[in-house]
């Protein structure tokens, strides 16, 4: 009986700080993150230093971004989720703004970003594709993995690294976006992070 007892104290445990690492973080109305994602040409001799055997990945730009955690999703089966274990999809400007956000259905699936709305938007759709986007994040390290695993939805981040084209086993490959305008297929961001702070 009491190993019994002790199992369901432990599954209750377990819930209870699942269902805390999960709940948003409330922010107040406002914009929190002003500023659209820094992009530059790459420095002679920029590379990425990879850890991750059987994949390539080719630096395309250098990249920054402080930005609203929208929705996180974990893989952990698909044939990306041994180099992006995580997805973020990140909003600044009016999309880092609880007063838009919170007249927006937000969700992600197969390694991209939804969003929905009831009646007319709260801004431009226009505005939402510019202003938030899913990025694919490759963690340099398996503390940055642990902490971008620990992200909740209303954090904000400052990312820094590279946007970066994979190639892996059996034909893998992924190629990053370099555009805010995008949409579907081939929209987004594949970060190489070398660099988190949250907030």
């Amino acid at each position: 009986m009491r190993l019994w007892l002790l199992l369901i104290l432990a599954g209750s445990a377990f819930l209870l700080v699942r269902e805390v690492q999960t709940r948003p973080i409330p922010r107040p109305p406002g914009v929190l993150a002003p500023h659209a994602p820094f992009q530059a040409p790459l420095t002679p001799g920029s590379r990425v230093r990879s850890e991750k055997p059987g994949y390539c990945f080719g630096p395309v730009a250098h990249f920054a971004l402080e930005a609203r955690v929208l929705s996180k999703c974990l893989y952990r089966y698909d044939a990306a989720a041994p180099i992006a274990p995580v997805d973020l999809a990140l909003g600044w400007g009016p999309m880092s703004d609880s007063a838009v956000l919170a007249r927006l259905q937000l969700w992600q699936a197969d390694r991209f970003y939804f969003y929905a709305w009831q009646g007319e938007p709260p801004i431009p759709r226009e505005q939402i594709v510019l202003n938030s986007a899913n990025m694919r994040l490759v963690p340099a390290d398996n503390a940055l993995r642990a902490r971008l695993e620990r992200l909740r939805p209303g954090n904000l981040v400052h990312i820094q690294g590279f946007l970066v084209d994979v190639m892996g086993p059996r034909g893998f490959f992924w190629k990053t976006s370099t555009v805010r305008h995008d949409t579907g297929t081939g929209a987004c961001e594949v970060v190489w992070v070398a660099g988190l702070e949250v907030r």
